[in-house]
């Protein structure tokens, strides 16, 4: 049955071209909230009476009938608020969308619509995005990078306005693909992992568009074939671990920084086909994104440039007490995220393969690690960190500190990635293992860091739990950047002492971007005994309890480069041989060819993935083994180190 929407608002919203003139009625004591301009009683008989009911005038309001696609492409409007600034915060404006043109307009009120709008959106490859803060604001984001902030009276409404914004705005996203058929000749999949039903697959009953993703099995462009490199057989990374000598590993010069905006500028129209086949909130971890997205690095390689201070890192064992240490570590953990992005567009790792493995170290002269508290933080500038190196030449092994790092793909479905570092002089390693879990969010992807490390300082027998912050990617239709978020916790179980650390996501209007507070204590007397704020990618301020308070600039820190083994020297499915030929072609700006050189490897995977399943093998681990519901290195530091000190008693 049809019934009028909008009986018990404080305010007509939603209007429809096609229905008649109708009347509303408010609760009296509602009546205060409505703006001026909407209060216009119909009838004097029909001001407050009996019922407690004042009946005002509702132009054209909208009558729900059907959900079909037909019935709802019309041209509405109505009364939003909408935030402006800081200043004069939300104002009522009369919203038009036209579903014609694919335009949301707003004007001051109803009787200047006759006028210019004071603002115009294109909806074509926007994104209409529901707000969790509460059921009634939403956002949408053009594809332009503007925003608008919405609120509407309930969720009812609210609703409303989306279902209507979403549907028009796929209507054009979709009529410029029809206009777009170069993206034909290029294949992506929201299905390309797993079976047919997995959750990528779904797709939108009323796309009709020339679609570029192909759903299940990819389809090679027609056409010519760009030649491509085949993978060994993924089945025969099993076989007994490779110890890598770090003597082997010659330092990196790779610099593969992203800061270039033209792949990504010249390939808008595909992003915005992408964004068209996505729902809110919908699972990426099985869906393919575009290669021209992608950085020039596996994800294995970038847990490793988590590690650029390995100076920070050796110095946590350095601490005379537990609350010192437990402060240093929480020092080398806040300055540990800003080298692991490079540069400042934000884009995507590689997605390791199953059994892919990244091996590096890190030589640090001794002379360069703090002994004494509070001087664990060098004044050396980024241009330095050649010099630092070439300084070492001609050191022998007792001049300086090696810090192993291995890290391994130990899980297609899920992801789940294990890494480990180690320096054997010092006593101290860290073994970790992340699930990486994404999600569309509108115009962002948020990732979410499942998984714990630990911390081993042997030389104190202390373990040192911690977990990771997520990950967004901002405005990924037009500068996209990456925004940390969430509360992280580290705690050492033996000493009591824990530090409670936030990363703030930027707020939609005010505040700083890259904000993180956190505090470290003794839960035992539930004392404070060091502070810290600032920006996690800038300058971070110390206060402890002594008064003291240090500033680090973390711009300004000295980056040590991680050694890596030659190319030719390393085996089939370490990161940097497996993707080299996409890393190459990406350099040269080929993302066709890159695409093909992707899609072979993830071919692969599946075909192995499911000739396991068919003769029931499981997949066996090299470097890494399964502890419960986490992994552990299989020879980790903690246990080389018991079973020497065993040997030893045993020769005494």
């Amino acid at each position: 049955m049809l019934h009028l929407f909008g009986c018990w608002l404080l305010r007509p919203s939603l209007v429809s071209q096609k229905a008649s003139h109708s009347s509303v009625s408010y609760p009296s004591e509602l009546s205060c909230y409505i703006p001026p301009l909407l209060q216009r009683p119909v009838h004097k008989e029909s001001l407050p009476g009996a019922d407690g009911c004042v009946s005002w005038d509702v132009h054209h309001c909208h009558l729900l009938g059907s959900s079909m696609l037909s019935d709802h492409m019309e041209n509405i409007y109505g009364y939003l608020m909408k935030y402006t600034n800081l200043v004069t915060g939300w104002q009522y404006r009369f919203f038009v969308l036209n579903n014609d043109a694919g335009l949301l307009e707003y004007f001051v009120n109803e009787q200047s619509r006759h006028l210019k709008p004071r603002g115009t959106l294109q909806l074509a490859g926007a994104v209409i995005s529901p707000s969790d803060e509460d059921s009634h604001t939403f956002t949408v984001n053009a594809a332009s990078g503007e925003q608008y902030k919405l609120r509407a009276t309930d969720a009812k409404e609210r609703q409303h306005w989306v279902s209507r914004l979403q549907i028009c705005t796929q209507h054009h996203t979709e009529a410029i693909g029809k206009n777009n058929p170069p993206l034909k000749s290029r294949s992506f999949s929201l299905a390309s992992q797993g079976s047919a039903n997995s959750p990528g697959v779904q797709r939108r009953p009323s796309q009709n568009a020339v679609s570029f993703f192909n759903v299940g099995h990819h389809r090679l462009p027609t056409g010519k074939r760009v030649p491509i490199m085949q993978p060994d057989h993924l089945v025969d990374v099993r076989e007994e671990p490779e110890e890598i000598n770090p003597d082997e590993e010659l330092e990196d010069i790779c610099d593969n920084k992203e800061d270039d905006l033209g792949a990504v500028e010249e390939q808008r129209s595909v992003i915005l086909h992408l964004l068209s086949q996505l729902k809110l909130g919908m699972d990426l971890t099985r869906v393919v994104l575009p290669t021209f997205i992608l950085e020039k690095r596996s994800l294995l390689e970038m847990y490793a440039d988590f590690m650029s201070h390995p100076d920070l890192f050796i110095a946590i064992t350095n601490g005379t007490t537990p609350e010192e240490r437990m402060i240093r570590f929480v020092e080398y953990y806040l300055t540990s995220f800003h080298e692991g992005r490079k540069g400042a567009i934000a884009k995507k790792p590689y997605n390791p393969i199953i059994g892919e493995t990244f091996h590096c170290s890190w030589r640090m002269p001794k002379s360069d690690v703090a002994a004494e508290a509070g001087s664990n933080f060098s004044a050396h500038s980024p241009s330095e960190q050649v010099t630092l190196s070439k300084d070492m030449e001609g050191q022998t092994e007792l001049d300086y500190y090696t810090v192993k790092f291995v890290a391994e793909q130990v899980s297609h479905h899920p992801p789940v990635s294990g890494f480990y570092a180690e320096c054997a002089e010092r006593k101290m390693c860290v073994n970790a293992h992340v699930w990486t879990k994404s999600k569309f969010l509108g115009m962002s992807i948020g990732v979410t860091m499942i998984g714990e490390g630990l911390l081993s300082l042997l030389e104190h027998g202390e373990e040192y739990t911690f977990s990771l912050p997520c990950a967004y990617a901002r405005s990924i239709l037009t500068v996209p950047w990456v925004e940390l978020g969430g509360k992280v916790n580290i705690n050492c179980a033996k000493t009591g002492y824990s530090a409670s650390i936030n990363f703030h996501t930027k707020p939609f209007y005010g505040g700083k971007l890259h904000r993180v507070t956190g505090e470290v204590k003794q839960n035992m007397t539930n004392t404070v005994v060091c502070r810290v704020q600032g920006e996690w990618n800038s300058v971070l301020e110390f206060t402890y309890s002594s008064g003291e308070t240090k500033y680090v600039d973390l711009t300004k820190l000295s980056v040590t480069r991680k050694r890596v083994r030659p190319l030719e020297k390393q085996g089939p499915f370490e990161s940097r041989k497996l993707w080299q030929h996409v890393t190459e072609s990406l350099r040269d700006g080929d993302i066709d060819k890159a695409t093909e050189h992707k899609r072979a490897l993830e071919e692969r995977q599946r075909n192995e993935e499911r000739l396991r399943a068919e003769t029931e093998t499981p997949w066996c681990t090299k470097y890494f083994l399964k502890e419960g519901d986490g992994w552990v290195y299989h020879k980790p530091l903690w246990k080389t180190v018991s079973a020497a000190q065993t040997q030893q008693t045993d020769i005494n």
